[in-house]
């Protein structure tokens, strides 16, 4: 089982890493802060349509100060939308901002709404972390899934991903009768893949979310990560291997009891997600240099996690010369290295 030692402290952002944002068009003047949220006034507790608490708070502002941040936030969805052209989202509004109070860094998720036809999307606001911060780049960067999100001073605007809770397919669907569990496993074998060799952890099933697409001969699934507080911090290696969180038990047992998952099977999945990995890292060469560039001189854990992390991994990879690696970042840059030389 992974373990996560204790919670995770908030890491600046760096100069070095605003200066790789403002150039990659991720940093950009927005017109509220995480701070501006925290003024509100009272909340009541989300439940959901079951009526059960979901952990997540409405919260509610004084009238004056209400109808600013709407409109603050509106622009701020524009930014992310239609590089701020607002004529094309006047008929949307805000209609409802929640507070995660169990979250690591409690971010707010505003639900933006349009007043037409009632369709409606979502996006959070958050504290900016470095290692969230890295952890969005590198999804973008190495995986099929592309991030949105902006940076301004300390804080920190995503996209919302669309998906079912992992939690929750697991608990509601997995045992569905048009469930491609062959198809499913592959997805968890190659989504494991990429957590792994990017150093993203903490993937349990609350950590990320399962896209379902009806294709001509059966469904398609893709897992998408929505978590990334824990990039490339914990010491214990286990901790970016998503089949060691038993939260998915569910899944890793169904596939066990089905004997769909052999060793050989298991590794042609592995080697297929690592060479589309090389081929992104071929990709995106230059901004991933210079991504990892200033990923090497941050400081995103305590020495002694780098240390041990990197000792674990020199034995996992058999190469010696990632013990010599003195920062998180420098471990990410080396780890992508040699599984580029395995698959050269």
């Amino acid at each position: 089982m992974a373990l996560i030692s204790k919670k995770k402290a908030v890491y600046p952002v760096s100069k070095a890493l605003y200066s790789f944002l403002s150039t990659y068009g991720r940093e950009a003047p927005i017109p509220l802060s995480y701070t501006d949220l925290l003024r509100f006034t009272d909340s009541i507790s989300l439940l959901d349509d079951e009526g059960n608490d979901t952990l997540w708070e409405t919260v509610l502002y004084p009238e004056y100060e209400r109808q600013q941040l709407h409109e603050r936030l509106v622009k701020i969805y524009a930014q992310m939308k239609t590089d701020g052209n607002t004529a094309v989202l006047k008929h949307l509004f805000i209609d409802r901002i929640d507070l995660c109070t169990y979250g690591n860094t409690q971010p707010f998720r505003v639900r933006i709404k349009n007043q037409i036809n009632d369709n409606y999307d979502y996006f959070y606001v958050k504290k900016a972390d470095a290692n969230r911060i890295y952890g969005l780049e590198l999804e973008h960067r190495l995986s099929p899934n592309r991030m949105d999100y902006l940076v301004f001073d300390e804080t920190l605007i995503e996209a919302h991903i669309e998906g079912i809770p992992g939690n929750t397919y697991f608990e509601k669907y997995l045992q569905d009768e048009g469930v491609n569990l062959i198809r499913l496993g592959k997805e968890f074998v190659k989504f494991t893949e990429r957590c792994f060799v990017r150093l993203l952890g903490d993937m349990h099933s609350s950590n990320f979310v399962v896209q379902v697409t009806e294709d001509f001969d059966g469904r398609l699934y893709r897992i998408r990560a929505i978590d990334f507080d824990q990039q490339c911090h914990e010491g214990n290696l286990r901790v970016y291997m998503p089949h060691f969180y038993k939260q998915n038990n569910p899944l890793i047992e169904l596939i066990m009891q089905r004997g769909i998952m052999t060793p050989d099977i298991r590794k042609q999945y592995q080697t297929e997600e690592r060479t589309l990995i090389v081929h992104r890292m071929k990709a995106s060469e230059k901004p991933l240099k210079d991504l990892l560039h200033a990923m090497q001189a941050d400081i995103l854990a305590p020495q002694e996690n780098v240390i041990t992390l990197a000792q674990q991994l020199a034995e996992h990879y058999k190469a010696k010369e990632l013990t010599h690696c003195h920062s998180m970042g420098k471990l990410v840059q080396k780890c992508l290295e040699v599984v580029r030389a395995q698959q050269s």
